[in-house]
């Protein structure tokens, strides 16, 4: 316990699956933590199993005056920011006929907009040597048909966080993304698919995997901890990517 004692933390997303798993994890490492979420009702529930110092704000990702205000409140209550876990994403599979210009907005907004403003956001409130932390994919390095939008999206930030490496250098922040692949979280069973198209989908996705397994949240929050922490120091810029080996083979 304590790899980020009295450390402030900011967890996008962070009612359910992925987030929810590195709110526990970072509380229970002595962080202050802030998650957010899009519903007061999920905010409420995931806060009544949560211990530890924290606040949980509802904000919606895709809304750029909300993530101000989240990034506001987040100083006013804790006086400092110095990790920043852009978790918050939607993944709803479209073949490239059937994109719409709202489908895509809706993607955009969420996954790069709302990602993209927060950090503005946060800037000038982020410690020297403050860590920002994207949640991209391995959607960007392989093709998965039905998910070209989803993909430019995770692609857009995996190219964010490399820009940001470089400019954020005179604050000594480091940023960084985690590529999760197969994980078994809620995202599933919100992308519209029936039963039978999401045993599908799962089995192809599972098929090459060598490890032939979806992973855990908690094996994600274990990789954002330790590129959170000092453990990581001097790793800056790179995507980890946590798919059991999707991507390499």
């Amino acid at each position: 316990m304590g790899k980020l004692k009295n450390k402030v933390a900011i967890i996008t997303g962070g009612n359910s699956g992925i987030g929810l798993a590195t709110v526990k994890l970072f509380l229970k490492e002595g962080a202050k933590v802030v998650l957010t979420g899009r519903r007061q009702e999920a905010l409420d529930e995931t806060s009544s199993q949560l211990k530890g110092d924290f606040l949980a704000i509802k904000s919606d990702a895709s809304d750029i005056e909300q993530n101000q205000k989240l990034i506001e409140k987040t100083v006013s209550h804790f006086g400092k920011i110095d990790i920043l876990f852009l978790n918050a994403g939607i993944a709803p599979p479209t073949p490239i006929s059937d994109i719409t210009l709202d489908h895509y907005n809706s993607i955009f907004d969420t996954n790069v907009k709302g990602p993209f403003f927060t950090i503005k956001s946060a800037i000038p409130y982020l410690n020297e040597g403050a860590v920002i932390i994207t949640n991209t994919s391995i959607v960007n390095q392989k093709g998965f048909d039905g998910l070209a939008v989803y993909s430019a999206s995770k692609g857009a930030l995996r190219s964010l966080t490399r820009v940001l490496a470089s400019e954020l250098r005179e604050k000594k922040i480091r940023v960084v993304s985690v590529s999760p692949g197969p994980i078994q979280t809620p995202i599933y069973s919100k992308m519209g698919m029936t039963e039978e198209q999401l045993n599908g989908f799962s089995s192809n996705v599972l098929a090459g995997v060598p490890l032939a397994r979806f992973g855990s949240p908690e094996e994600i929050a274990s990789t954002v901890l330790f590129l959170a922490s000092e453990d990581a120091s001097f790793i800056n810029g790179v995507e980890f990517e946590v798919d059991g080996g999707l991507s390499q083979i």
